[in-house]
C-alpha cells in the first residue's frame, strides 16, 4: 500500500464525535456485486485505499444479488487488506427488503438484529464501524429502531450508528431517541446532487443542530453529472440497464444544464464530475461524499476533485443561476 496516502485526502470530524471521514468515501452500491468483475472490484478498493479513501459503504442489500457486495467485500478485505482493519472504517445498513416473509423488510429490532448478524457473518468482520437505519418504513415506532440500534453498539457489532433517508420529523425524534440512549446519532446519509437538494430546506441544518455528521450519496445524479451523457447515452451505460437510471430521467433540460454546467467547469480547470463533488462539499456541515466507480480510471477522475473545493462567490452565483432553469 501507498505510504503517503493519508497526504492525498482531506478529512473532516463527523459532527460532535471524534471520528474523521474522509470528504470523498467510497460506495459499493453498484459494481461490487456477484454479476460484477471481482477483478475490478478489487482494484477499486485498493486504488481508493492506496488514495485515503479510509471510508467503505456498504448495504446488506447491495448486489445484485442481495448480500453479494459484502461478501464480496470481506472477500477482498481478507485477501488485500486483513492488515489495516484498525485504519478503516466500514459501514453497512438495514431496512430494505433482503429475504422474503415478514422480517425480511424494514425497521423493527428483529429485522435489525438479524440483518447486522447476517451482514458480519457476510463480510467476516467482528464489528462495523458504523451501522445504519437504512430507513423509516412507516409502521416500526421509532423508539424500537433506536433501541435496537443502541444495542448493537453495546454488543459490540458496531461503533457507531446511523441513520439513512428519514424524514425530518422522525429524523428529529430519532436523534431525541438515540441520545436518550447513550448511543447519538454519528451520521445521517441522504442523496443529495446539483439535481436534488431536498435536504438543503431543513434535514442538513436539523442533523447539524442535533450533533450529527451528514454524508451525501448519489452525488454525481447516477452520471447525470459527469460528461458520461452530454453527447448522448453511451452504449453499455448504465441508463441502458434500466436500473434506478432510467433513460427518461436524461431530459433535455438536465443535458442542457449540464453542458452549461460542464463549461465552468472547464474554466475551473475541472471535469463535470470533479466541479459537481466539490460543489456538494462546498458546505461545511457536509462530512463527506460517497462516490461509485465502474473502473479505476473513472474513481481517479473522482478523487482529483479533492485538489480543488473551493469556489468564487462569482462561480457559486453562476451554478446557482444555471440551476435555476430546471426550477
Amino acid at each position: 500500500m501507498n505510504a503517503s496516502r493519508y497526504e492525498q485526502m482531506e478529512y473532516a470530524l463527523c459532527g460532535r464525535s471524534g471520528l474523521k471521514l474522509p470528504r470523498i468515501s467510497l460506495g459499493l452500491w453498484h459494481n461490487f456485486g456477484d454479476v460484477d468483475d471481482f477483478e475490478t472490484a478489487t482494484a477499486l478498493i485498493c486504488t481508493a485505499f492506496d488514495k485515503g479513501v479510509t471510508h467503505f459503504d456498504l448495504a446488506n442489500n447491495y448486489g445484485p444479488p442481495p448480500g453479494s457486495a459484502e461478501k464480496n467485500f470481506g472477500r477482498i478485505l481478507k485477501q488485500q487488506l486483513s492488515g489495516y482493519r484498525d485504519e478503516l472504517i466500514i459501514s453497512s445498513k438495514a431496512g430494505h427488503l433482503m429475504w422474503d416473509g415478514p422480517y425480511g423488510d424494514g425497521s423493527s429490532r428483529k429485522n435489525i438484529m438479524a440483518s447486522i448478524n447476517q451482514s458480519l457473518q457476510r463480510t467476516g468482520l467482528d464489528y462495523f464501524d458504523i451501522f445504519y437505519s437504512h430507513r423509516y418504513d412507516g409502521v416500526t415506532p421509532l423508539e424500537e429502531t433506536a433501541q435496537a440500534l443502541s444495542d448493537i453498539v453495546k454488543q459490540g457489532k458496531a461503533l457507531y450508528v446511523g441513520i439513512s433517508k428519514y424524514p425530518p420529523l422522525e429524523a428529529k425524534r430519532m436523534y431525541d431517541l438515540l441520545r436518550s440512549t447513550g448511543t447519538p446519532c454519528l451520521i445521517s446519509q441522504y442523496r443529495y446532487n446539483m439535481f436534488e437538494r431536498t435536504i438543503e430546506k431543513e434535514t442538513l441544518s436539523l442533523a447539524a443542530s442535533e450533533g450529527s455528521g451528514f454524508i451525501a450519496f448519489s452525488p454525481l445524479a447516477q452520471g447525470l453529472l459527469t460528461n458520461r451523457y452530454l453527447n448522448g447515452i453511451p452504449e453499455h451505460s448504465r441508463a441502458t440497464r434500466n436500473g434506478f437510471l432510467k433513460i427518461e430521467h436524461i431530459t433535455l433540460q438536465k443535458v442542457d444544464i449540464a453542458r452549461k454546467l460542464n463549461l465552468l467547469a472547464v474554466k475551473r480547470g475541472q471535469t463535470l464530475a470533479q466541479m459537481a463533488l466539490a460543489w456538494t462539499l462546498r458546505d461545511k456541515r457536509m462530512t463527506s461524499v460517497i462516490v461509485g466507480a465502474s473502473s479505476v480510471k473513472q474513481l481517479n477522475d473522482n478523487l482529483e476533485s479533492i485538489n480543488n473545493l473551493s469556489f468564487t462567490a462569482e462561480e457559486l452565483e453562476c451554478i446557482e443561476q444555471i440551476l435555476q432553469e430546471m426550477e
